[in-house]
């Protein structure tokens, strides 16, 4: 894990020859890697509000099985038709390392996230989209983990005024909840874990140099599955969760007809297809739409967010912003040392 994050910090950097490409192409580009994150993070914002009445007839275990198994099918089918037989092929690159990032990714992330808004009950739906927006600076804190270097000062201070946010998000501008009220602690702590795991996939995406997007997330997503449907198998043998009857597959179709072809394949796609262009450390700022998406959704559904919460997405966005900011102008003193 160490060299995923040492790759990717390298691939930050400037090489040392760029083959000169026509201004209008590159801006082509980047508005399309735009357009792919803009549309990733407001489709996923969206999935949280259905996930809360998903959650009321299922376990989030059987469901993740469930909605990837579908988008599964459409990123195999999409892949054959795009790149061919041989794409299926693994070409060199370490199929212990996918299948190790598709379970992190699409079980650890799908899995722990849910379970944690089903336990945070009636606001799981905003604190699971704010713990979205801090994504970026989660992979700030791992990255200074594993190469043993500490962030920036600056930097540090905008992951406090982020986390901050989520604070004032998560108790509703009541910060003694977090000590009065320690049942939130397990919800709160599967979520930001949830996150963390989807912070480590996006970021080692650019480690797998010779697959292009689409082949990345359906070999992740195949591999992960296989994780996926383990844990469910081993739940239901044990009698953890009970095994889903007809009545409860047939409750939640609508829900899989969302969260499947669009926040599993469409939104997933489009994320990774838009990081590529735009790099981990570009894409990352669009999960400032998330929360807002999320924020939305649920006040049209009924449920209003407090002045509070919205001033902590506002705190947490702007932390996100700056940070990203600071780093950039950091970046550019530190180039023009001789």
């Amino acid at each position: 894990m160490n060299k995923l994050f040492e790759h990717q910090a390298t691939a930050a950097g400037q090489p040392a020859s760029v083959p000169r490409v026509p201004i209008a192409a590159v801006r082509a580009g980047y508005l399309k890697g735009v357009l792919l994150c803009m549309s990733a993070t407001i489709l996923m914002g969206i999935m949280f509000p259905i996930m809360t009445s998903a959650l009321r007839h299922i376990d989030p275990f059987t469901f993740t099985s469930l909605r990837y198994l579908i988008a599964g099918s459409a990123f195999l089918v999409l892949l054959r038709v795009k790149e061919g037989r041989s794409a299926f092929r693994f070409r060199g690159e370490p199929i212990v390392l996918a299948w190790l990032l598709g379970s992190i990714g699409f079980c650890g992330f799908g899995s722990l996230v849910f379970l944690g808004q089903q336990l945070a009950g009636r606001d799981g739906a905003l604190t699971a989209s704010i713990m979205m927006a801090t994504q970026p600076m989660m992979g700030l804190i791992v990255n200074s983990v594993v190469r043993r270097v500490l962030p920036p000062l600056y930097s540090f201070l905008f992951i406090l005024m982020s986390f901050a946010g989520v604070a004032l998000v998560v108790t509703k501008g009541d910060i003694a909840a977090l000590l009065s009220e320690p049942r939130h602690y397990s919800a709160n702590a599967l979520i930001v874990v949830g996150a963390l795991c989807w912070v480590i996939y996006t970021f080692s995406a650019s480690y797998f140099k010779t697959w292009s997007a689409l082949k990345y997330t359906t070999m992740t997503t195949w591999l992960g599955l296989t994780t996926i449907m383990g844990l469910n198998l081993l739940l239901f043998a044990l009698h953890v969760m009970p095994v889903p009857t007809a009545a409860t597959l047939i409750a939640i179709l609508p829900h899989l007809l969302y969260m499947g072809p669009v926040a599993g394949f469409i939104a997933i796609l489009f994320w990774n297809m838009g990081n590529r262009i735009l790099t981990p450390l570009n894409g990352v700022l669009f999960m400032d739409v998330l929360p807002v998406t999320t924020f939305v959704v649920s006040a049209i559904s009924g449920l209003i967010p407090t002045h509070m919460q919205i001033a902590g997405a506002c705190m947490t966005g702007a932390a996100l912003i700056l940070n990203n900011l600071y780093l950039r102008r950091r970046a550019q003193r530190l180039a023009a040392r001789p």
